[in-house]
Order: C-alpha cells, then sequence, then structure tokens
C-alpha cells in the first residue's frame, strides 16, 4: 500500500515546475529541449507508512526503484519494498495463514505543464503483491463475531494531479477492489500538499490526504470506519543526490467509525499501526 514515496513524487515534480519557471526568466529566448530521463534510486525507512498506515508493522523497510520519463511527457516506472500487513491480515488462533512480503508498485502516465505556473499530471497505478494469497481470507473485525471475506490484494488505481507552484492536488480512484477490502471499488484517495524549497538542497513538504472507503462490509472488515484523514511534515536533506528524511505523520483512523478504535491487525497484536510517528530516511538518487 504506498505514503511516503509517492508524496515525494509529487514533490519532485513540484520542486521541476519551480525550477522551470526560475529558469525561464533568465532565458525567455531560448528554451531547451526537454531530455528523457533513466533513474534509479533505493532506499531505507525506519517505518513503511502509506495513506498514514504502517504497511510494515512499524518495522524498517528497504526500498527502491526505477523511473524513465521520455522528453515527450510520458513515463513509466516501478518501485518496491518489503511489508508485513498482507501476513498479519490472518488470524492464526483460527489456523489462518497468508503471505505476500513484498509490494511491487507498476505504474505509468503522462505529464506535462498548461503553462510555466500549471502543470499536470495522469496515470495508472498498479499495486502487485507477488505470491499473496489475501483472497479467501476470513477475518473477524476488533468488535463483533461477523467474520468478513478478504479479496486478492491486488490493487489498480488510475490518478490525476495539478501542481500550481508549490501547491499540488491529486486524486486517486481504485477500479478494483482498494487493497483486499471487498466492495470498496471506486474508493478515492484526496492527497493535497504544498512544499517549501530553503534552498541548499534543503526542502520540507506538508501534505493532508483522505481516504474514502466504500466498503459495503466496513463493519466487518474495518470496524465502521469507512473514510480517514492523514497528515504529514517532512524535512528533507539533499546531499548530491544522497536524501535524508525526517517525517512525522498522523491519522485520525481511531476517532472514526462507531467503536473508535486503534488500527491493529491480528498478526501484529497489540500494534498500533496508525500510531502518530517520526520516519527516519535515507535514499540514493542516480
Amino acid at each position: 500500500m504506498g505514503a511516503q514515496v509517492r508524496l515525494k513524487k509529487i514533490t519532485t515534480t513540484i520542486l521541476l515546475s519551480a525550477t522551470a519557471l526560475t529558469g525561464s526568466v533568465f532565458a525567455q529566448t531560448t528554451t531547451a529541449e526537454p531530455e528523457s530521463l533513466l533513474s534509479f534510486n533505493v532506499g531505507f525507512v525506519s517505518d513503511y507508512r502509506y495513506r498514514g498506515i504502517s504497511q510494515t508493522a512499524r518495522k524498517p523497510a528497504l526500498q527502491g526503484g526505477i523511473d524513465y520519463t521520455d522528453k515527450s511527457g510520458f513515463y513509466v516506472g516501478n518501485w518496491n519494498s518489503n511489508i508485513e500487513w498482507i501476513k498479519d491480515t490472518a488470524d492464526t488462533s483460527v489456523g489462518q495463514s497468508s503471505r505476500g512480503p513484498i509490494e511491487m508498485d507498476f505504474y505509468g502516465g503522462y505529464k506535462n505543464a498548461f503553462n510555466e505556473l500549471i502543470g499536470y499530471d495522469a496515470g495508472v497505478l498498479q499495486y502487485y503483491y507477488p505470491t499473496s494469497n489475501l483472497g479467501g481470507v476470513t477475518n473477524k473485525p476488533q468488535t463483533g463475531t461477523i467474520r468478513g471475506n478478504y479479496s486478492n490484494a491486488m490493487t489498480t488505481e488510475l490518478y490525476g494531479a495539478v501542481n500550481i507552484g508549490a501547491f499540488a492536488i491529486k486524486l486517486s480512484d481504485s477500479v478494483t477492489n482498494l487493497f483486499g477490502y471487498v466492495g470498496t471499488k471506486n474508493s478515492m484517495y484526496v492527497d493535497l500538499s504544498y512544499s517549501f524549497d530553503f534552498g541548499d538542497g534543503l526542502t520540507s513538504i506538508v501534505h493532508y490526504g483522505n481516504q474514502s472507503m466504500k466498503a459495503t462490509n466496513a463493519s466487518v472488515v474495518t470496524s465502521g470506519v469507512t473514510d480517514y484523514s492523514d497528515y504529514s511534515m517532512s524535512l528533507n536533506k539533499d546531499f548530491d543526490g544522497l536524501v535524508v528524511s525526517a517525517t512525522m505523520i498522523a491519522n485520525d483512523w481511531s476517532r472514526r467509525g462507531s467503536a473508535h478504535i486503534n488500527d491493529t491487525l491480528p498478526g501484529s497484536g497489540a500494534t498500533n499501526i496508525g500510531a502518530s510517528t517520526v520516519v527516519l530516511g535515507v535514499k540514493k538518487n542516480f
């Protein structure tokens, strides 16, 4: 399920737009042709958070990816991370088990600009979990005794984003069930962010997101939570391609639904995977 990396992708788009705007002031008579670009990244985070929720039971994650951007504006990419949540979804106390230790994201789209200030991005993202067998797992919620069915964890989302200077808004719509929750097709995630460039490679991002889940069985699989919001603020320092970051992350999951309980999974015991935290990270861009 992935929040930090995708947030960084939005930030990259914003910073590139800001750079292009600055450059146009000094070179109004000559416009350089955009170049195609193949890039790689590898990183390590103290906790893999996606949309405010830990994907690794609040444990560290090794991550990495590859991106190709054509000079026409079309791009494709892949990003990967270890995860725990699929395994932890199974209730071993009743003999259940599930596996899926890796998340692989494949995406492609097109990004361009209306003018020097306003840019846009649209594409499709496939969350792929090799060897996953979440489909068929039936778990009871934290409250109640009725068990709910899960579907395959594979998820496809369509997304569109617009950035105006340092501000960006992105909408993601799931065209499949969302991460295995049955009945969640067409769930929507709204992502708002604003970036600050302090110079000398020091940047910050303020983020707000809201995940709405059209779960027909929400009372069973999510304890009545059908939407929640997440918030974050990051501080990033780029040392010639080596980016060190610290991100404060919180969400209001425990205040949503009728039960008002922490977000936990059977396999992670009492670990609140939605608890507020500070995620430390380091990433190398090539």
